[in-house]
């Protein structure tokens, strides 16, 4: 049978609206169901104060609960590896942290790829790092934590969380490599985030 053009052009152009009208459906019957949010850190810790928030103001807005699962181990990596295991259905969300992708550095081999696995399709939060030392440690300044922590090689402790530590131990390793490696010890490690929020340094 052959179309007149006319109708071949509304059955065409009818075609390239069906995807749009389908995705736009979708998103007005979005969720019928609960959804789940997959925090890689343990319950307390910032990333799980933002996700129990947020949650819940999305499940006073559409209607269904939101869900936070707290699934911590390896610096996030057994989260994130559940999250982008699950269907891509928009069921499962995923808060992705600057530790996902300084994991990617510090892991030789990952089950994700973290970029090409995931797509971001908001931001929560941002955080500012805040360097606190103990009373006990005899600076004021950067500049004089500088100074003390190259007169006193192996005298200065830093905590940090997780095996790997993450974005927790980016920032020791810096001063390490600025420092000397013995300037710093980095020998208290918590094994979930939540009781190291602040981040601090104390002497022996």
């Amino acid at each position: 049978m052959k179309l007149p053009r006319r109708q071949f052009l509304h059955l065409a152009a009818g075609a390239a609206i069906l995807p749009a009208v389908s995705r736009v459906a979708w998103a007005q019957t979005y969720p019928s169901r609960p959804v789940r949010i997959i925090v890689t850190f343990a319950a307390g810790a910032t990333t799980d104060v933002h996700a129990r928030l947020h949650g819940q103001w999305l499940s006073e807005r559409l209607g269904q609960p939101f869900i936070v699962e707290n699934r911590p181990g390896g610096g996030g990596t057994l989260g994130a590896a559940e999250a982008i295991r699950s269907s891509p259905d928009g069921y499962t969300l995923f808060l992705l942290t600057a530790s996902h992708a300084i994991n990617a550095s510090l892991y030789e081999k990952l089950p994700y790829n973290i970029v090409h696995d995931t797509t971001p399709i908001a931001s929560f939060y941002k955080g500012n790092y805040v360097m606190v030392v103990n009373p006990s440690l005899p600076v004021r300044s950067v500049a004089e934590f500088i100074a003390y922590a190259k007169a006193s090689p192996g005298k200065v402790r830093r905590h940090a969380c997780g095996f790997k530590l993450a974005n927790d131990g980016v920032d020791t390793r810096a001063l390490q490599a600025y420092l000397g490696h013995k300037s710093i010890q980095h020998t208290v490690r918590y094994t979930e985030l939540a009781p190291t929020r602040f981040k601090g340094f104390w002497r022996d």
